[in-house]
């Protein structure tokens, strides 16, 4: 084999190598993210129903308030 035949076939093999290393770090780097984006949206489900659940006990309280005391608007005429 010629010397020129022996560059080109090692110059291939490792460029294959390269971008065989490429692209699986690219997917590892892709599968994080996509785990952080999951991972994040939980977090956003579970804020979302401890806020649900916080307005349920607003509103519960609210109205136990109600049927314990009278509440009436106040007027304010400026004066």
């Amino acid at each position: 084999m010629s010397i020129v035949a022996k560059l080109t076939l090692a110059s291939t093999a490792a460029m294959a190598v390269g971008i065989v290393i490429s692209v699986h770090y690219s997917q590892r780097a892709e599968k994080a993210a996509m785990h952080a984006g999951v991972i994040r949206d939980m977090e956003q489900q579970r804020i979302k129903l401890e806020r649900k659940a916080d307005f349920e006990r607003q509103r519960s309280l609210e109205e136990e308030y109600k049927k314990l005391q009278t509440v009436s608007e106040s007027t304010h005429d400026g004066a």
